[in-house]
């Protein structure tokens, strides 16, 4: 999971996009970066490994010149952490272009080598963004008129569309004709489009991963980019948009919903916030309706994405509720840290108990979502540590049993604390005195409650149904050799020493 951002404007775009990162800083915390196009038709890049607000000094900001631009959060999912992993990429033929990525290609392992063995094009880090910057790059290089028109384009991506699987929603730029942006035909990853106005009258463009960063910095949110579609506004301002998918379908991804998104933005015209209230509500009923016999005395969230589902699950059951854990903004989100030793070491830096709502209690405690297990093992255990006298336990997401293929870093089966595992055994390893996970269709009509046009999610982490139909179990374990943590600090080190060998020469 990741966060992307681009703008044409008529003024410099680098502050701009420094704060729409920040807005989007909970999509990823490993890597931050942003290019831009100068007055001389130079990119102007700085990308590095860290939070955006250390990645970028003030000098790194003077550097980054020009009216357009493109920014990136990374939440890594396979490969390395390195910073040379870092987007946004570039390649220097044809035109010069660049481009960031939300998502995971399925079949980039098979296109790495296409691109080398037909287009002699050599990719130089793991990242299969990389690999679909260099899929675009080789299209748009089919034509050799210049300049490019916007049929060409869209051509392009048409055909990139044709090569690629899986999900992915990008930004690009081409130098000399402008900015580009296209979402996969399943419209699984988010992306949406805004515009602003100036007072003489030209208007402006942005597309970003979720709209409260055209919020934060005065778009006015237009429309999400369609499953398939593609955006290009050139260097003028003028916006051309078109279909570029066969049979494109929208299956967004339904944990967007449950836990990566700011609950004040909107995808696939669905309130986040909206959303999660109705999460709590339907789940606050089957609590309600399926274990009456809980002595609840407190409804107390794990901050901060379940504290709206908390409070409507505390209204339904008609509970108090506290605020029971203070959470130390200062430190990431556990889920989304590189590595289970950091995700593990990072839970008690990140969560104290307060005391004196948990002594001599019977508490609920609710949470987004129940991955790995490691979280919620050692929040039961402060939780018994802090005084309670009964520690029960709420997911508003079902068990998650199945891996994902695309971009969110859920690793192998046989990390996910629910897979082959019934419900009491869960309990039982995480210490809870009783375990109570939503159902996935209540899920799902919690969320789809907003728009009804949408036919199916894509919710292979609870089902096991991926909805581009072409993952079987080799690939899986091909991206769990991928995604294991040694594997990473192997491909990591190989990239730190190719990183300094360039540096030196």
């Amino acid at each position: 999971m990741c966060g992307i951002v681009g703008i044409v404007g008529f003024t410099p775009v680098n502050q701009s996009i420094y704060d729409a990162l920040t807005v989007l800083q909970h999509r990823g915390q490993d890597a931050a970066g942003i290019v831009t196009i100068d007055a001389n038709n130079c990119f102007r890049l700085r990308k590095a490994n860290g939070l955006v607000k250390d990645v970028f000094e003030m000098r790194h900001m003077q550097r980054l010149q020009g009216n357009m631009g493109i920014g990136h959060v990374r939440y890594p999912t396979a490969g390395g952490s390195t910073a040379s992993e870092a987007q946004p990429f570039y390649v220097n033929s044809p035109y010069g272009i660049t481009l960031a990525h939300n998502g995971n290609l399925t079949n980039a392992h098979e296109l790495k080598k296409k691109i080398f063995e037909v287009a002699r094009r050599h990719i130089n880090t793991t990242s299969d963004s990389e690999v679909l910057l260099n899929i675009l790059a080789s299209e748009l290089d089919n034509f050799r008129h210049y300049p490019l028109k916007p049929d060409d384009v869209f051509t392009s991506v048409r055909n990139t569309h044709k090569l690629i699987r899986g999900a992915y929603a990008c930004v690009a730029m081409i130098i000399g004709h402008g900015m580009l942006a296209f979402r996969d035909p399943n419209g699984i990853r988010p992306l949406v489009i805004g515009k602003r106005t100036l007072d003489d009258g030209r208007i402006e463009h942005m597309v970003a991963s979720e709209s409260v960063a055209l919020d934060t910095l005065g778009f006015d949110f237009m429309r999400d980019v369609e499953p398939g579609e593609a955006v290009y506004v050139t260097e003028q301002g003028q916006m051309f948009t078109q279909q570029c998918a066969d049979n494109p379908k929208n299956h967004p991804c339904l944990f967007e919903y449950v836990y990566f998104a700011r609950p004040d933005s909107f995808m696939n015209k669905i309130s986040v916030y909206s959303a999660r209230v109705r999460m709590g509500k339907t789940l606050g009923e089957k609590i309600a309706r399926e274990w009456d016999d809980l002595d609840i005395d407190v409804v107390i969230p794990i901050p901060e994405t379940s504290c709206d589902i908390a409070l409507e699950i505390a209204r339904i059951l008609d509970k108090p509720y506290r605020q029971g854990f203070v959470k130390n903004r200062y430190v990431g989100r556990t889920f989304i840290m590189p590595g289970q030793q950091a995700r593990r070491q990072s839970v008690r830096r990140k969560l104290n108990a307060n005391r004196a709502e948990f002594r001599d209690k019977c508490v609920l405690l609710v949470d987004d979502s129940i991955v790995r297990g490691t979280t919620s093992e050692q929040i039961v255990e402060m939780a018994r540590e802090a005084g309670a006298k009964k520690v029960y336990l709420a997911s508003a997401a079902p068990e998650v049993r199945f891996p994902n293929v695309y971009g969110i870093d859920m690793p192998s089966a046989n990390e996910l604390i629910a897979h082959g595992r019934e419900v009491d055994e869960i309990a039982k390893i995480i210490g809870a005195d009783a375990l109570i996970f939503q159902d996935l269709g209540d899920l799902i009509d919690a969320v789809r409650d907003d728009n009804q046009d949408i036919q199916q999610f894509e919710c292979s982490v609870f089902d096991g149904i991926y909805v581009t139909k072409d993952i079987d179990q080799n690939y899986l374990d091909y991206l769990d050799s991928l995604r294991n943590d040694d594997v990473k600090a192997d491909i990591d080190h190989h990239n730190a020493e190719n990183l300094e060998l360039y540096n030196e020469g």
